[in-house]
């Protein structure tokens, strides 16, 4: 009797460690693909808990989560010949875990070298101006170009994205010089454009002021009211010393005219000065 209890509970402590060894347990992120004597099975594992036939079996566990790839700068020569180091980063995941551990031996690996050998491709086929003002196309080109080798892996190429564009100090230079060279010219544009509307108006007002000759004598006092109002100019203007003499006549009560032997004013004229934004007279 003795014996059979001894049996029987062998018997339960060997379920029980085989039970231990053959219990699994995949997560939410993973699915596992199990290898019996070697040959993988169709159906993969679900998250959860798993059993596995001890010694028999092997599981592999293949992440589904996206993964994040970085890849390295990559130096190449563009379609008009100026060299470039441009790096760019790879988002994929796996969709098909069975093939992902089956058929290829490390799929981060090789998915890494797609990246880097597209690149360089893109590069080639490219030139500087697309590699610098058109990423979208060029970032859907390199997915097209990832995805087709990535699709038998059971891997599905998310999103590229190229990263920098590292251009030789001499190409910036010249780039610099272009841009500035550029600026110049439609400044330049600008301003004869500027000259050209200017001259178009003072023709016109040329044309209404020789129909009213009093308007060009408004506009020169305007003129020497706005260059007197910064008071750091001298404006010499002639002015009659008759009309002087008048108005110092009129002062003493003597309104008549100083005129010559003929009976006409003597068109003698004395400069006035202006210093300062003060008139005076030079005798």
């Amino acid at each position: 009797m003795e014996i059979l209890v001894l049996v029987i509970a062998l018997v339960l402590l060997g379920m029980a460690a085989s039970w231990f060894v053959s219990a699994r347990v995949v997560r939410q992120i993973e699915r596992g693909v199990v290898f019996r004597l070697g040959r993988a099975q169709s159906e993969v594992r679900k998250p959860g808990l798993t059993m596995l036939i001890p010694i028999v079996d092997r599981m592999t566990k293949v992440n589904v989560q996206v993964v994040t790839m970085p890849v390295p700068a990559q130096e190449g020569i563009t379609r008009d010949n100026v060299t470039v180091r441009v790096d760019a980063v790879v988002y994929f995941r796996v969709i098909d875990p069975w093939r992902a551990a089956v058929i290829v031996e490390d799929y981060k690996f090789a998915i890494l070298q797609v990246a880097q050998t597209s690149l360089r491709s893109i590069i080639g086929k490219s030139d500087m101006d697309d590699l610098l003002s058109s990423r979208e196309k060029l970032n859907e080109g390199l997915e097209i170009m990832m995805d087709s080798p990535a699709a038998g892996w059971g891997v599905e190429i998310d999103r590229v994205e190229i990263k920098d564009v590292a251009l030789p100090e001499s190409m910036k230079r010249s780039m610099s010089r272009q841009a500035e060279a550029e600026r110049e010219r439609r400044s330049r544009i600008i301003t004869a454009d500027g000259e050209l509307q200017a001259s178009a108006k003072l023709s016109q007002a040329a044309q209404a002021m020789s129909a009213t000759p009093a308007a060009l004598q408004l506009r020169l006092l305007q003129t020497m009211v706005e260059v007197a109002a910064e008071k750091n100019s001298t404006l010499v203007l002639p002015f009659p010393v008759e009309m002087l003499r008048f108005f110092e006549a009129a002062a003493r009560g003597e309104a008549s005219l100083p005129t010559g032997a003929s009976g006409v004013a003597e068109p003698a004229s004395e400069p006035l000065l202006r210093s300062n934004g003060q008139a005076t007279t030079a005798g």
